[in-house]
């Protein structure tokens, strides 16, 4: 008797040992080098293979799913991201010298922009978490972010502060060993450090919960019809169905009918022709009506998942698209669950580098449009005509060279404010002209007087009121007819 053995007969526990194959309650001991420690009981039983159990038992990624997740995931990554900040004026400016630009072009030197938000995004929304680590320069700004696998991530408060447990990046463990940091580096990493983005906080406000959460019986369901069609059609016996004959057969008599039926029609005979003597007759497997509706089971399973996930059918190709146009449907996705995603992942950015209000990061969304050239090509000539873009500015989105004299908006002469019509603008006073050089022997005007046609003097002030007061006249009496 072992000691572990004897400690439980004598504290009368009656424990037995669980046979080897079968399931182990946890926790787990984990005897790696690299993050050895214990796995709660809740992760399962890690022998299904075993077992012969499906470790995702029914729950786990099916097609929907993973086209939700991707268009989620491949369409964030499309996107560019910038660090903009605001102007006094109302405008905004780029920043292209800081470290949330540098990060935003290339996070780490393994990956490019699009392979980390495209793991990132993907995390995101099959695990309802997605965490970086932070590596930050002699400069304490933060030089390069490394994606970790979310399974093997989580949030601890200790004495109120947020500390991060992060594991799955080889490169990052490999990097640890090689500054002898030890394998527990990652054990207990401040929060300024982790670029944390999550979905909704249900049980813990430190955990986000996948979509897949709430759709998982739609999922469940489409598993097992799905496996109950490839059981069916890896039925060795075809084509499937029975015999049958009027006549009374033995036992061995019926034994050898199956195994002569089995020759011509079973493993590498699959196609054979059988014979049927003696009245017998094959009589094939019909599918019921029940089973026939499968096929409309699953479409609706998936338009669930897809409601859960907020995609539209469109988007993933399992129907024909309802809108009047490519833009139309991309900005219908964009006003729901594509624009919830890029405004969580740039928070957490903002978050991150610890962004002032006046600064935050973008994912330029527009780049989904660019292959509609010709509404692009309306919307930008629409808003340089009405003075919302310079000419340069639509110039630039079309990587287009500036022009001179087209950095600032302009519109045509005639839109003037409607406060024109009631009192027209005071017209300019004509250039004045010097006065002629005085003739000999004929004394000059004084210059320290004021002319009549002076602006400073009381004439031309009289002058200009009449001439005013003349013109709101015929404005309202209308033009001469005898003019």
């Amino acid at each position: 008797m072992t000691l572990l053995g004897g400690l439980r007969s004598l504290l009368g526990l009656g424990l037995k040992a669980a046979p080897e194959g079968a399931y182990h309650d946890g926790p787990y001991r984990i005897l790696t080098t690299n993050s050895p420690g214990w796995l709660p009981h809740e992760w399962g039983a890690w022998n299904h293979w075993q077992m012969n159990q499906d470790p995702r038992s029914g729950a786990g990624i099916n097609a929907m799913v993973e086209a939700c997740v991707s268009a989620y995931a491949q369409t964030v990554a499309m996107c560019p991201m910038a660090h903009w900040a605001q102007l006094d004026n109302g405008g905004r400016e780029r920043v292209t010298t800081s470290a949330l630009s540098r990060i935003a072009i290339v996070p780490n030197d393994y990956q490019t922009r699009s392979d980390f938000l495209l793991n990132l995004v993907r995390a995101l929304y099959l695990d309802g978490n997605a965490y970086a680590l932070a590596l930050r320069n002699n400069r304490f700004e933060i030089s390069s972010l490394h994606g970790m696998d979310p399974r093997l991530c989580r949030a601890e408060v200790v004495d109120g502060e947020i500390f991060y447990e992060l594991g799955g990046n080889p490169v990052i463990d490999g990097r640890v060993d090689a500054l002898g940091m030890g394998p527990g580096a990652l054990r207990f990493v401040p929060a300024r450090d982790v670029l944390h983005v999550k979905l909704n906080s249900v049980t813990d406000v430190l955990h986000g919960e996948t979509p897949l959460c709430a759709a998982a019986l739609a999922v469940a369901a489409n598993n097992a019809i799905l496996r109950q069609s490839i059981s069916f059609a890896a039925n060795q016996s075809r084509p499937s169905g029975i015999l049958s004959t009027d006549l009374t057969l033995s036992k061995p008599k019926v034994d050898e009918l199956r195994q002569l039926w089995n020759e011509v029609s079973k493993g590498l005979n699959v196609g054979g022709v059988p014979i049927l003597t003696a009245g017998l007759k094959f009589q094939p497997m019909a599918i019921s009506a029940k089973d026939s509706q499968a096929a409309e089971t699953l479409k609706l399973n998936d338009a669930m998942v897809a409601q859960v996930f907020r995609v539209p059918l469109a988007i993933v190709g399992s129907e024909q698209q309802p809108m009047g146009s490519t833009e139309a449907l991309m900005n219908f996705w964009i006003a729901g669950g594509l624009g919830f995603a890029l405004d969580r992942v740039e928070l957490a950015f903002d978050k991150l580098f610890g962004l002032p209000a006046s600064e935050y990061s973008e994912l330029d969304s527009s780049v989904l449009l660019r292959s509609n050239l010709k509404d692009k090509v309306e919307a930008f000539a629409r808003g340089t005509i009405a003075g919302i873009h310079a000419p340069n500015e639509a110039r630039a989105e079309f990587e287009l060279p500036a022009v001179e004299f087209g950095d600032e908006p302009r519109v045509q002469q005639q839109v003037v404010p409607l406060s024109f019509a009631a009192e027209p603008p005071v017209p300019p006073a004509a250039p004045m002209s010097s006065p002629p050089p005085a003739a000999p022997g004929v004394l000059a005007a004084d210059p320290q007087a004021p002319a009549a046609d002076d602006p400073q003097s009381a004439d031309f002030a009289a002058l200009v009121r009449q001439n005013v007061h003349i013109g709101r006249i015929d404005a309202m009496l209308g033009p001469n007819p005898h003019a």
